[in-house]
């Protein structure tokens, strides 16, 4: 079925959504591409002539931990419909020692229809032409795989599966042919070409324990060793373009490294190069052999190796293990186009005749409603608009190209808070107004950027994101707690008998990442009351005379077991006028306290 992709002369998001399953037997004009996210339960796609919707993705988690099914969501690497308890035990044997990766944004997948090629009009024998990027792959694996336990419980797991692939290959048909001609240029094994399926299963808005993200899954430090450049504005982790080739980058580096050792190299990329050395020099210490398979490593470093050798197993032997691999057109989908400059995504957007989203989905490295000021000054775009769109934007003078306010400084005022109002950043405004200090005077005017569209707009920016994962219902009440100075997860979460874990997933954050003062974060309880959405704050009460626990619970509608907890009192203890008592209230509940 073709789609009505054009609307007002713009790509529109909600045609594509329109769409059903097409019949990979036909075939269509291919003209260029885009799949990505929708906010909160979409994956955002491409354009072409004509695309077609594939089968409704979930969230799911690879390289880590699986998270267990709720009733909201099916989030595990092991998530497919009605899944059998067996099955369950399979998945869980299949993870042993993974940990969690979280999918902010849940997906609908799609495929993509290309041209068939017209028929030869000579006589001659024709070459076999490789039509599927999988099968480019499939044809240059060269690792030995061995059959051993570690490799076969990994390999069932995918063969009883195939939902899983399906998805995964939704999320890596914009990238596919890019990543596998950047792994061919640099003479670098098409194995790796699996490898964003086990760090991340295609995502590149993952993001894990350890503040890894991304499609490759890099912590800040790592990337900023091997050339990603991160920003207010901007995060290359999460770049597939500049993610990809730090990636690899680091693989060579790290093959080298292990004197070619590949199964050394990828358990160092999972684990860290110090530990996989160290784990090798007490085998030699100790007289045991030094592969792969003999190190004593870490259980997710045990598993991770094997699953990408079990994908590469299954994809060279397809036919034997009857394991289907949707297909992906073996052809460039996809142009990196110069900017040289800063630009709101919703005017290129506009220029591109795009939805935002559909942008935003190609370039999910930018934070924020513009690209970055200093750079990296280009957009992926689908392959059949980029040189149109190239030749608008040089058409358009740079101070086009974003939104300009102008502001006229107030008592009070300082960059900082402009730059909070605005959403930009201090240096952005004293850069355009070629101040030399952070000082501002009031009465004085300054040209301060602004986003074209308001803000819910750019569905795919990190508020919007986060918006999107802390609404996402989880329970019966969702609660607005304040982070106050010195709160960590662990504290919050006993006060709530929520888990750590959860309240991290809860927030699209990693149970290690550092709270700071006056930020937000949901919780979700169980609760058979009225009140859907309470606003938690940490208050100090001044005991007065008269006063009682029974009476401070009454006023604050809180429990009294509680009020002990939180200021560690014992019950044989009487309170004391002047005492000071911390309150976790929810403000919204409270009654009229004098």
């Amino acid at each position: 079925m073709c789609l009505p992709l054009y609307a007002n002369g713009k790509i529109s998001f909600d045609a594509i959504l329109g769409a059903n399953t097409y019949n990979t037997s036909s075939a269509v004009s291919v003209r260029g591409v885009i799949v990505m996210l929708k906010s909160q339960f979409t994956l955002l796609s491409a354009l072409v002539s004509t695309l077609l919707l594939g089968a409704c993705a979930s969230t799911e988690v690879v390289e880590t931990h699986p998270i267990k099914n709720d009733h909201q969501t099916r989030l595990a690497a092991c998530e497919v419909a009605n899944t059998s308890i067996s099955e369950a035990e399979d998945c869980a044997v299949a993870n042993d020692g993974v940990i969690e990766v979280i999918h902010p944004q849940q997906e609908i997948a799609l495929e993509i229809k290309t041209t068939s090629q017209p028929e030869a009009k000579s006589a001659e024998p024709e070459a076999v032409v490789v039509t599927d990027v999988w099968q480019r792959i499939g044809n240059q694996l060269t690792f030995a795989i061995p059959e051993n336990k570690r490799v076969k419980v990994q390999r069932n797991w995918y063969l009883k599966h195939p939902e899983y692939m399906s998805r995964v290959t939704n999320r890596a048909r914009p990238f596919l042919y890019f990543i596998a001609q950047e792994i061919e240029s640099r003479n670098m094994p098409l194995e790796l070409a699996l490898l964003p399926i086990v760090e991340s299963a295609f995502d590149p808005f993952a993001y894990s324990h350890g503040r890894a993200a991304g499609m490759w899954q890099f912590i800040p430090s790592t990337a900023k060793r091997f050339g990603i450049h991160q920003s207010w504005w901007y995060d290359g982790r999460r770049d597939v373009i500049a993610s990809t080739q730090g990636a690899l980058d680091y693989l060579e580096y790290l093959h080298n490294l292990f004197d070619g050792n590949w199964l050394h190299a990828l358990a160092a990329y999972n684990s860290g190069e110090g530990r996989v050395k160290r784990a090798i020099k007490r085998n030699i210490k100790a007289g045991k052999p030094t592969d792969f398979w003999s190190l004593n490593l870490p259980r997710e470093t045990r598993a991770y190796v094997p699953k990408l050798l079990a994908l590469a197993d299954i994809l060279k032997k397809k036919d034997k293990y009857d394991f289907t691999w949707p297909k992906v057109e073996n052809v460039a989908v996809i142009d990196v186009v110069e900017i040289g400059s800063q630009v709101d995504l919703a005017f290129a957007a506009d220029l591109a005749e795009m939805d935002l989203e559909a942008l935003q989905a190609l370039n999910p490295g930018f934070n924020r409603w513009a690209t970055d000021p200093d750079g990296p000054h280009y957009l992926v775009l689908p392959l059949e608009i980029a040189d149109s769109f190239s030749q608008k934007l040089d058409a358009i003078d740079q101070t086009e190209r974003l939104n300009w306010v102008r502001h006229r400084v107030e008592r009070g005022d300082s960059l900082l808070k402009l730059a909070h109002q605005y959403h930009t950043t201090a240096q952005i405004i004293k850069q355009v107004n070629n101040l030399s200090s952070n000082i501002i005077r009031s009465g004085d005017h300054l040209l301060v950027p602004v986003a074209l569209k308001e803000l819910s707009a750019y569905t795919l920016s990190n508020e919007q994101r986060l918006a999107t994962t802390q609404n996402r219902k989880r329970a019966d009440r969702k609660f607005t707690y304040t982070v106050q100075s010195g709160d960590t997860l662990w504290d919050i979460g006993r006060k709530y008998k929520v888990s750590p874990q959860k309240l991290a997933k809860w927030n699209g954050m990693a149970p290690i990442d550092t709270l700071r003062p006056g930020m937000s974060l949901a919780i979700w309880l169980d609760d058979d009351g009225s009140q859907s959405d309470a606003i938690m704050k940490k208050l100090t009460y001044t005991v007065r005379k008269g006063d009682s626990l029974s009476r401070i619970a009454s006023k604050f509608n809180i429990k009294i077991n509680d009020i002990r907890k939180w200021n560690d009192l014992q019950k044989s203890r009487y309170l004391q006028p002047g005492q000071k008592l911390t309150l976790h209230v929810d403000v919204t509940r409270l009654k009229n306290v004098s």
